[in-house]
């Protein structure tokens, strides 16, 4: 028997505005909300959830988890473009020049990898 992924949860100060950002990326829709909390999921589809937590504390480190994402209607370029007017912002967290990823960061700075294209490998 093995286990399945439901869902990935962040913790964070400001759960609604995380949870926008990240349905703007991802085309998610908004599934479950309540006090310190947002949920978001593929708007079709399956795919794992999201689950914005409201925490006290400000993140204070290099994520120990990241996502990474690839574009799939646009070159790696145009994707972080896109989300890059969204709030994400470029960081460097060590990874040098010779990387095909490009390492952003959310609004509340966690940060996430833009693969490079399929073909690009």
């Amino acid at each position: 028997m093995t286990s399945t992924l439901s869902s990935v949860v962040v913790d964070c100060r400001d759960p609604a505005a995380l949870a926008r950002f990240w349905c703007a990326a991802l085309g998610y829709v908004v599934h479950g909300e309540a006090e310190g909390y947002v949920g978001i999921a593929p708007a079709e589809g399956p795919g794992p959830h999201l689950d914005f937590l409201l925490v006290p504390e400000p993140r204070t480190a290099k994520n120990r988890l990241h996502l990474d994402l690839r574009a799939a209607d646009t070159d790696q370029d145009g994707e972080v473009a896109r989300l890059e007017s969204l709030g994400a912002r470029r960081v460097d967290v060590g990874q040098g020049p010779e990387v095909t990823w490009v390492v952003l960061a959310d609004p509340e700075g966690n940060e996430f990898c833009v693969l490079a294209d399929l073909e690009d490998d």
